[in-house]
């Protein structure tokens, strides 16, 4: 009886031990969609964090925001391109619409301010 208590009593220690099984081969593959809203993110937070590399705050925020711009548009380019709703659709032609006058106006701002570090 004490021996079948201490074997009972290891379970949980030999559970603990033992190896899971990897789920994460068992998720579905991700859609076209997803695949470009990730691509496009992945640019955007790269293109963000080299912005920040600049020693003037002012160039440091235009450049990042601009980048946080193109990216609004490459997701509601994406949107265009998979999305049904109407509702949705429209908003991201206005989201285009708008950071694109955004970004003209950064990049006139950018022209006249050079980054010199």
């Amino acid at each position: 009886m004490n021996k079948l208590l201490f074997l009972i009593g290891c379970l949980p220690a030999v559970a603990f031990a033992s190896p899971q099984m990897d789920m994460s081969s068992h998720q579905p593959a991700p859609t076209s969609a997803q695949q470009a809203y990730q691509a496009g993110m992945d640019k955007m937070h790269h293109d963000m964090m080299s912005a920040m590399s600049s020693h003037n705050p002012d160039v440091a925020f235009a450049k990042g925001m601009r980048a946080h711009h193109q990216g609004a548009i490459e997701m509601a380019k994406t949107e265009l391109q998979y999305g049904k709703d109407p509702e949705m659709r429209a908003l991201a032609k206005s989201i285009i619409a708008a950071q694109q006058k955004e970004i003209a106006q950064m990049d006139k701002w950018l022209k006249a301010h050079p980054d010199t570090h």
